[in-house]
């Protein structure tokens, strides 16, 4: 049978036509019109989205405007038979300035439906939909705009950073959802702001930086579940009495600031990770739901996280944004991922569609058979085409027998591990006030 993907076997196969069909796929058909009834409009919805999209996939591109007039010149071949945008990059920031953000949650909507599809029976994880955060920074310019919309999130007179935080899905290794702000705002807030966005049934898994209070219980009031770990900054008491089934590994997080609120009541468990205990603390108290084992499997997971960040700045060069102002670089960034994840559902379902598991796709791969596509359009591509290209760009299969960074790389940072959290035996007052709030919360 022939592959819908592919297009009519009779026409003529050319790189123009297949990366047409293939980001097509992707993108809704309603919401994202490719014409106008007005002339004057220079970009449709449609070939704005495309062009800030393929400005993601530019590699090495010195400045804004390189990778603008390759996106533009490789989206007009594609549009060979509709009418020219517009020439200039302002025009375009321009457009994107005042269409980009609801043109965003129309792809992202789209994406999410295409993730959850691709992703088969790689969507959940013992009953939950494993979902990974974390932050990073990303640099701009060092220019006055940036720098007053931005500061420093790093050392002070660095560059000016956006702090990124992203929700990425485990089985897919996609991104799901994101935040960004100034470089100085905090992880957990950004977590916060994107918990309407998470799927029922959600498992969250989180490092040291994310066990807060209040994070932790809006989980729970959703209906989600959590795997964080837990270092020396947390404290955790013992044989509170609030829970009847209380065993070894219960543990409570109650700080002094939340005691007119009921406790938290979780499960303490201790993995290893090349011989350092990591203290891990979930929601999940019952053994038989999701064992020790499957815990430590989870959050080993969540390194994807890692992975995906280190694709995006290294690989595809987003370290540092190129927009020299402020609203453009938030443009930018958003944009840029939303490049990463059309990019992984592309090569992520061709690997599915063989067999493999659509997790273990390779950005440097994916990268290269789009540069060559953008490149040559009206080249035809090899046999297989342009999916075949990507059906061929998974991660390498061996394993590693030596470190990947040079043992004596200059200005290396070695992080310390977060340490354990700090565990008491709660103390009398402590018990009759937990029983205070049993009692409130039975009579209720």
């Amino acid at each position: 049978m022939r592959n819908p993907r592919r297009g009519r076997t009779s026409e003529r196969r050319s790189y123009q036509r297949e990366l047409l069909q293939a980001i097509g796929r992707y993108l809704p058909h309603r919401g994202l019109p490719l014409v106008v009834p007005d002339e004057r409009v220079r970009w449709p919805a449609r070939l704005l989205v495309v062009v800030a999209l393929l400005m993601g996939w530019q590699r090495g591109a010195a400045t804004l405007r390189d990778a603008f007039e390759a996106a533009r010149e490789a989206a007009v071949a594609m549009y060979a038979s509709r009418r020219r945008p517009g020439r200039s990059v302002a025009g375009f920031v321009g457009a994107l300035r005042r269409r980009g953000s609801r043109l965003l949650e129309t792809v992202v909507k789209a994406l999410r439906e295409a993730t959850e599809r691709m992703a088969g029976p790689a969507w959940r994880y013992q009953g939950y939909v494993a979902m990974g955060v974390d932050g990073t920074r990303i640099a701009c310019p060092r220019t006055k705009a940036n720098e007053a919309a931005f500061g420093y999130g790093g050392k002070a007179n660095g560059m000016p950073q956006q702090m990124l935080t992203t929700l990425f899905h485990v089985g897919t290794g996609l991104p799901w959802d994101w935040r960004r702000g100034r470089g100085d705002v905090s992880e957990r807030g950004h977590a916060r702001q994107m918990l309407e966005g998470l799927p029922a049934e959600t498992m969250l898994l989180m490092d040291a930086g994310f066990p807060g209070f209040g994070l932790l219980w809006a989980l729970l009031e959703r209906g989600h579940a959590f795997i964080v770990r837990a270092g020396r900054n947390v404290r955790l008491l013992r044989e509170l009495g609030y829970d009847v089934e209380e065993d070894a590994g219960t543990v409570y997080l109650w700080p002094q600031g939340q005691r007119d609120h009921p406790p938290l009541v979780l499960r303490w468990v201790v993995v290893r990770d090349g011989g350092i205990p990591v203290h891990l603390l979930t929601s999940v108290r019952s053994p038989t739901a999701l064992s020790d084992g499957q815990i430590a499997d989870l959050y080993r997971r969540r390194w994807g996280i890692e992975v995906l960040y280190r694709g995006f700045k290294q690989t595809m060069g987003k370290r540092k944004m190129l927009s020299t102002t402020a609203e453009p670089a938030r443009l930018e960034l958003d944009w840029a991922l939303a490049g990463l994840w059309m990019l992984g559902l592309m090569t992520g379902e061709t690997l599915a569609d063989q067999g493999q598991a659509p997790g273990g796709w390779s950005v440097a791969g994916a990268l290269r058979v789009m540069g060559r596509a953008m490149r040559r359009p009206q080249a035809a591509p090899p046999a297989g085409g342009l999916w075949g290209q990507l059906g061929r760009a998974g991660k390498d299969s061996y394993r590693r027998t030596r470190p990947k960074a040079s043992r004596d790389y200059p200005r290396q940072k070695v992080a310390k591990p977060p340490g354990a959290p700090k565990i008491r035996t709660a103390t009398k007052p402590e018990v009759q006030r937990a029983q205070e709030l049993r009692k409130q919360k039975d009579a209720a």
